[in-house]
C-alpha cells in the first residue's frame, strides 16, 4: 500500500510540475524571487567599476591615508594642496555676497584608493569635508543579511509561497478541474501530499537559486583572493545556511498557505492575518515572538540584521530583544509546525467536496 501511495504521489508531482513552474497566475513569483538579484548585480557592477576607478587614480596620483586624515576644517586651499597635491576632480564657481562682491567657491576630491575625501572651500577656506569609504566584505555581508531577513524572508518568500501553494487547490477550483483529481481512486491525503511536494519543489528551486545568485553577485565586487580566503574560513558555512533557511521558509510557509487555499473560500483574510502577525513579530513580547515562523527562520540566519541607523529611536525602543533559538530547536519547531498543519489539512480533506453549481466553487468540509 505504501508503494502504491508513493507511486501516486510521484504521478501527481509530474502532473503538477508544469502548472506549478509555468502557470500564468504564478509568473509574478519569479519577479519577487529575482528582483533582489537584479539589485545586487547592478550594485556589484557599479561598485567594482568604482573600485577600479579609485585604484587607477591612486596609482596616477599617490596619496597616503595618513595625509588624508591630517586634513581639518579651517585649512586654506594652499595648505591642502601642499599636503595632498592637486585633486583628481575640481570644480570652481562664483557667488555674490550681501555686498554684491564675487566670492569664489570650489569643490575638490581626493582619494588614496580606498577612501574618497570631498572638500568644500569658501573664500579659500575649507568649510566642509566628507569622507566616503568603500564597503568592506563584512559590511557588505551585513547588508546582505538585512536584505535577506527584512525583504526576502518576510516578503519575497512569504508572498511567493502564497502565489504557489494557495493556487494548488484554489487554482484548480477556479479552473473547474479539481474534480478530475477527486474522481480518481486516490486518497485525499495522497493528493494533498503530492500537491504539497510539487509546490515545495518549485518554491525551493526558485528561491534557493535566487539566494545563491544574490550571494555570488555580492561577492563579485571584491578581490578574488579576499573572497577565496573568506569562503575557505566561514563563507561556505554562511552560504549553506542561507540556502537552508530559504528552503525551510518554503517548507513552513508552504504548509500554512496550502491549508489556507484548501480550507478558505476567500484566502485574503487569513493571508493578511499571517502577514500582520509575522510583520509585528519584532515588537511582540519574547513569549509571543516564539509563536511565529520568522522568529525561528531568523534564528537560523548566520548573521543578525541589526536595525539601521535611520530607524527612529521610538521604534528602537519598541523592538523587543529576545534570545534567538538554537539551531536544533529552530529546525525542530519549523518541522513540527509544518507536520501539524499538514496532518490537520489532510484530515479535513477527507470530507472535501467540490460544487460547481451556479458557477461557484466551494469546499464543503
Amino acid at each position: 500500500m505504501i508503494r502504491l501511495w508513493c507511486t501516486q504521489v510521484l504521478a501527481i508531482i509530474r502532473l503538477e510540475m508544469k502548472k506549478t513552474f509555468f502557470a500564468r497566475r504564478g509568473l509574478w513569483v519569479y519577479l519577487l524571487a529575482f528582483a533582489p538579484l537584479v539589485l545586487f548585480v547592478s550594485h556589484s557592477i557599479a561598485i567594482r567599476h568604482h573600485r577600479d576607478q579609485l585604484a587607477r587614480i591612486a596609482r596616477d596620483h599617490p596619496i597616503s591615508s595618513a595625509a588624508l586624515r591630517d586634513i581639518q576644517v579651517g585649512m586654506t586651499c594652499d595648505e591642502v594642496t601642499q599636503k595632498l597635491g592637486q585633486p583628481y576632480s575640481q570644480r570652481r564657481w562664483h557667488r555674490r555676497d550681501e555686498h554684491n562682491e564675487q566670492i569664489e567657491q570650489s569643490h575638490c576630491r581626493y582619494t588614496d584608493g580606498k577612501t574618497e575625501l570631498y572638500l568644500f572651500f569658501d573664500k579659500g577656506k575649507l568649510t566642509e569635508m566628507h569622507r566616503s569609504e568603500l564597503d568592506t566584505l563584512h559590511q557588505s555581508l551585513q547588508i546582505f543579511a538585512g536584505v535577506f531577513q527584512s525583504y526576502y524572508l518576510r516578503l519575497a518568500v512569504f508572498f511567493g509561497c502564497v502565489g504557489v501553494f494557495v493556487n494548488l487547490f484554489r487554482g484548480e477550483m477556479l479552473d473547474k478541474s479539481l474534480h478530475l483529481y477527486l474522481l480518481t481512486p486516490t486518497r485525499r491525503e495522497v493528493l494533498l501530499a503530492g500537491k504539497y511536494a510539487a509546490g515545495l519543489l518549485a518554491t525551493v528551486v526558485i528561491f534557493t537559486s535566487s539566494t545563491a545568485l544574490q550571494w555570488l553577485a555580492l561577492l563579485g565586487q571584491f578581490n578574488p583572493t579576499a573572497v577565496a580566503n573568506f569562503l575557505a574560513s566561514t563563507g561556505w558555512d554562511q552560504f549553506s545556511s542561507y540556502l537552508a533557511v530559504t528552503a525551510l521558509a518554503c517548507v513552513g510557509y508552504g504548509s500554512v498557505f496550502l491549508a489556507v487555499g484548501l480550507l478558505f473560500r476567500n484566502p485574503i483574510i487569513p493571508i493578511a492575518v499571517v502577514l500582520l502577525w509575522e510583520g509585528v513579530n519584532p515588537f511582540l513580547p519574547a513569549a509571543l515572538r516564539k509563536i511565529s515562523m520568522i522568529y525561528y527562520l531568523q534564528s537560523l540566519c548566520p548573521m543578525s540584521a541589526a536595525p539601521g541607523q535611520d530607524v527612529p529611536p521610538l521604534v528602537r525602543l519598541l523592538i523587543s530583544p529576545v534570545q534567538p533559538a538554537t539551531r536544533s530547536v529552530a529546525v525542530l519547531s519549523i518541522v513540527i509546525l509544518t507536520g501539524v498543519v499538514l496532518v490537520a489539512a489532510a484530515r479535513l480533506s477527507r470530507r472535501m467536496e467540490i460544487n460547481y453549481s451556479d458557477d461557484t466553487q466551494t469546499i464543503c468540509s
